[in-house]
């Protein structure tokens, strides 16, 4: 089995890049806003309430999957470097998936900010978040999370044994999968 986890800023690309090599691997994609999604319309993600319920549905997808005989699973994540509890979130899941005989796949994309502003109002983008479709809000947030928390890791912070980091300004989706996907030989 294997776990591959797609982190990065906001609009990075990660759910696209995820679209794509969910095509080329056969895994399952799970990005961070399906469950985002599903709590939005009770409570605000935001809210002690919707955070709890996301961090519950999460929990359980993995814990399925990780104890199924599908081949694996994509993750979505936005990782703020800055704060421990994201670092403890994520040991957690790769522990669990770790734990049952997987191989986890660390993928950090990264993209000029300009880039990822165009890309927080594509199509894609917009039908697969209905919350992010108040563009003007979602601006405002990417921008002001930027200011707020680290998004991207230091040059040799991560010390994992599959990891991978791609700018992705000018790489399309496509592009990106297959070199997750020849890097890693999936």
């Amino acid at each position: 089995m294997k776990l591959i986890i797609l982190f990065g800023p906001q609009a990075v690309g990660k759910m696209t890049v995820g679209q794509e090599l969910e095509k080329l691997t056969g895994l399952k994609l799970f990005h961070n806003h399906m469950t985002i999604e599903l709590v939005t319309p009770f409570f605000s993600y935001g809210s002690s309430e919707g955070k709890r319920l996301v961090s519950l549905f999460r929990q359980e997808i993995f814990e399925a999957v990780a104890n199924s005989s599908l081949p694996g699973l994509i993750f979505t994540f936005v990782w703020s470097f800055n704060q421990q509890a994201d670092w403890d979130y994520l040991e957690r899941v790769s522990q669990l998936f770790e734990s049952k005989g997987a191989t986890v796949y660390w993928v950090e994309l990264e993209a000029d900010v300009n880039e990822r502003l165009e890309r927080n109002i594509s199509p894609n983008r917009l039908l697969h978040k209905p919350s992010k479709r108040n563009t003007e809000w979602s601006e405002r947030d990417l921008l002001e999370t930027m200011k707020k928390h680290r998004l991207n890791s230091y040059e040799g912070e991560l010390n994992k044994e599959h990891y991978l980091r791609i700018h992705t300004t000018r790489r399309s989706a496509e592009e990106t999968a297959s070199l997750i996907k020849d890097t890693f030989r999936l």
